[in-house]
């Protein structure tokens, strides 16, 4: 049967009494298909387009025939490379499926699922490439929505997922802070009455001092009672006990500063039951985590501190803490035998910056974009959470500020966290960084 033989004329309804080929002509016209037949060679001209080609894709069947590159010259140019590098198949395999877009008459492009099939004679030589165009705008614009709805929900799952570990980070935080504050109690009770001992015990070792040359000057009058001393003094080694007691002394009183210190920079550091906005000292907040880090750093980085005129700014402490403590810990992470930490700070309009830099080996360009991805990490498996400059990135901005981040490979890493001097500062942003 061929095609030819039929009128092409639109064919407005068929009686069930109907010719065979009448019936048949308006099955064709009325599907939701649209069907074609194109020859197997060339440019795939068409050579039969069902009437409904009308409803389908605006075109009349005889201009789509007319036209020997019709098919080729609509597909979609993003489309249409697939679908050549795959159109031999037709012939190995005998039948193709794709989707594509199309051109419609409105000038439009249209999804359409079209299914190829090869036709060959008698002796097996191709004949005719029939095919079958469907219309699937309307589901893949329904594939689109969900897909949009998958990405939303999956951003929604992220963002619940990092404000779950915000909450727990916050509440770690908070037992820190009720912790030091024990231990601030505990602590300062002993080194309080140790520390008045060793004030005492100072005194008296003085007293003490005296009293033996007091002795000694006394001794030295009657040569008798000198002789007979003589080897007393030498056997205790009088010198050595007066230097050394002395050093003791004043050794334990300056451990017993060094251990109120610490005891007063976890206080700091925690800023325990701190709920409002306050104007802090930044300076102060960076060299109470300095203390707490300093286990960390002090057996392969020299701090450098170069302290600008900063003024107190509005903001909760302990977090901004926090934030110096993340990237004074990765800084030192990122320094492998011996290397420096560079803190800077300075005022910039109405905003502050703190700079912490490192001579480490520096962040890979293509891990610079999402050092600040909760989760993300390069440390080896176990040693990272990911979470440290996500939560910083997370503090700043709730401050109203932002973390600027250079980097190169081998030379090392720069954050500078910028920040208002005061809130609300959220309609304006921070300046870029200078020097």
């Amino acid at each position: 049967m061929d095609f030819e033989d039929f009128d092409a004329s639109p064919v407005a309804g068929a009686r069930p009494e109907a010719s065979p080929l009448t019936r048949l002509q308006y099955l064709i016209d009325n599907t939701p298909a649209l069907i074609y037949c194109t020859v197997p060679s060339g440019d795939f001209k068409m050579t039969f387009v069902s009437n409904n080609a009308v409803n389908v894709l605006g075109y009349r069947p005889e201009e789509m025939m007319a036209d020997p590159n019709f098919w080729f010259d609509h597909i979609h140019p993003d489309d249409k490379p697939r679908i050549v590098e795959s159109l031999a198949k037709v012939f190995t395999e005998g039948q193709q499926v794709y989707e594509y877009r199309f051109r419609s008459a409105d000038g439009e492009y249209r999804w359409m699922h079209d299914t190829l099939r090869l036709i060959r004679d008698e002796d097996g030589r191709p004949l005719e490439v029939i095919g079958a165009l469907t219309d699937i705008t309307d589901r893949k614009r329904m594939e689109e929505a969900l897909k949009a709805t998958g990405r939303k929900q999956q951003q929604l799952i992220g963002k619940l997922r990092e404000a779950h570990e915000q909450l727990l980070q916050s509440e770690k935080m908070a037992s820190i802070g009720q912790l030091a504050a024990g231990i601030a109690h505990e602590i300062n009770n002993p080194v309080g009455f140790v520390n008045s001992n060793m004030g005492s015990l100072q005194g008296y070792v003085g007293t003490l001092l005296e009293l033996i040359d007091t002795y000694a000057d006394a001794v030295a009058t009657h040569p008798q009672l000198a002789a007979r001393m003589a080897p007393v003094r030498e056997a205790a080694d009088l010198d050595f006990l007066r230097d050394d007691v002395t050093a003791l002394v004043r050794e334990s009183i300056d451990g017993l500063r060094r251990v109120k210190e610490i005891v007063q920079s976890l206080k700091d550091f925690s800023h325990v039951g701190e709920t409002e906005w306050q104007l802090a000292d930044l300076h102060h907040g960076l060299d109470s985590t300095l203390n707490i880090v300093a286990n960390e750093l002090k057996y392969k980085v020299n701090v450098i501190k170069e302290y600008g005129e900063l003024p107190r700014i509005e903001c909760l402490a302990s977090q901004l803490n926090q934030v110096f403590m993340n990237l004074l810990v990765n800084a030192g992470q990122a320094i492998k035998e011996r290397g420096v930490i560079r803190i800077r700070t300075g005022v910039k309009d109405e905003w502050v910056w703190v700079e912490i830099a490192d001579s480490g080996g520096g962040i890979a360009p293509e891990h610079l974009t999402r050092i600040f991805e909760p989760f993300f990490t390069t440390k080896p498996v176990g040693s990272g959470t990911g979470l440290g400059l996500s939560l910083s990135y997370g503090i700043v901005t709730r401050h109203g500020g932002r973390i600027d981040v250079r980097s190169q490979l081998g030379k090392g890493t720069a954050f500078t966290v910028w920040l208002p001097q005061r809130q609300p500062r959220k309609e304006q942003g921070a300046p870029d960084v200078k020097g």
